[in-house]
């Protein structure tokens, strides 16, 4: 067994501790959503709800795939383990999926407002940071 003595520095935890918050995030917005909270409710119109909660199951699957695979990448990441980097393209594919369903399929896309448009950009750019990233801290020797 060889020990890993590349350490990682300050941004390598700061970037982990936002990626493992963010994605935790994630997974309350998810529950909330399936489990139909009242917090949730409030969020959004009637007109807005009813398409949300008749998404079709694959996009709500692809929900949940991105988010409890990279919470679970934003964990190895944390223990600096490179199965990290896979969980993370997981996550990566499973937000491109559900993205492309909301901007080019959803009949409601015409509802959204600029927090969902937003959201639209923020989500898969943060994935994509977040799996090259990644990516770099295995190719350094950070991840073992």
């Amino acid at each position: 067994m060889t020990i890993n003595t590349n350490k990682p520095n300050t941004l390598f935890w700061i970037i982990g501790a936002v990626a493992f918050i963010w994605n935790s995030m994630g997974i309350d917005s998810y529950l909330n959503q399936v489990y139909k909270s009242e917090r949730f409710k409030t969020m959004y119109t009637q007109e807005q709800l009813e398409i949300i909660f008749n998404l079709p199951s694959w996009v709500t699957a692809a929900f949940a795939i991105a988010v409890f695979s990279s919470v679970i990448a934003s964990l190895l990441f944390l223990m600096r383990k490179k199965l990290a980097k896979m969980f993370f393209l997981i996550g990566l594919i499973a937000i491109i999926v559900q993205t492309s369903y909301n901007v080019f399929l959803n009949p409601g896309r015409e509802l959204y407002g600029s927090m969902e448009y937003s959201m639209l950009i923020i989500i898969p750019l943060f994935a994509v940071f977040l799996y090259w990233f990644t990516k770099k801290c295995a190719d350094d020797g950070i991840l073992n």
